[in-house]
């Protein structure tokens, strides 16, 4: 089987696999609850890694899933994509209507197709979800302003030397993509983006988790 072929597979297993975790995931956690928990948590991120959204500016969640950073930017015009959103609405913690300011498009992120238009992109924890991470990072770039941001987070092997043993495995059914930092870094600085700032949000056994704000050059 060719690569692309392969990966492609892959990606749609880890589809499957994806909307299943979720539903697990949320079995027995109270909506309101959960949805109180995870704005404070986007919250958090945002004033940890000093992320500032003007009011009115123009702000796509790229992967949103069914509660992403999407939550937390209240004041911006926002566009979110995800390509299971008509899966996570099976669920209670996921109700379009209750998000007024956001457009929900029903996409992966190698579907996206927009030229200069935001000032802001977060893909947070996706980009190791995609088929063709090559063709995203692309769509990204392509998408974003000049002069604004793309936040981008990773969990990024910490052993380079573990690193070829588990992107060549199918054991990590949830990430089709798995890369070290440096490893990371030199996808998007390939695609045309340049790394402003970089840090490390949560440190793992195996995998450290960063978060990355990239400019186009």
């Amino acid at each position: 089987m060719a690569k692309k072929q392969y990966l492609n597979l892959r990606w749609k297993i880890a589809q499957w696999a994806e909307i299943r975790w979720w539903k697990r995931y949320l079995h027995h956690k109270v909506p309101e609850a959960y949805l109180q928990q995870k704005t404070a948590y986007w919250n958090r991120v945002i004033e940890e890694v000093g992320i500032d959204v003007v009011p009115g500016s123009v702000v796509l969640d790229a992967g949103c899933g069914p509660a992403g950073i999407f939550l937390a930017l209240s004041g911006a015009r926002i566009t979110a994509v995800d390509p299971l959103l008509e899966s996570y609405k099976t669920l209670p913690h996921f109700q379009p209507e209750r998000y007024p300011d956001v457009t929900f498009q029903t996409k992966a992120l190698e579907d996206v197709d927009y030229e200069s238009v935001f000032d802001q992109i977060f893909c947070l924890n996706v980009i190791n979800h995609v088929s063709d991470m090559p063709l995203a990072l692309s769509k990204m770039h392509h998408a974003l302003k000049p002069g604004g941001d793309f936040w981008l987070s990773v969990d990024a092997h910490r052993f380079p030397v573990l690193q070829p043993v588990f992107a060549a495995l199918p054991g990590d059914i949830l990430h089709p993509h798995q890369y070290t930092l440096p490893q990371y870094e030199r996808w998007v600085q390939k695609i045309g983006f340049k790394i402003v700032q970089k840090k490390m949000l949560k440190p793992g056994g195996l995998f450290d988790y960063w978060m990355l704000r990239l400019a186009k050059r």
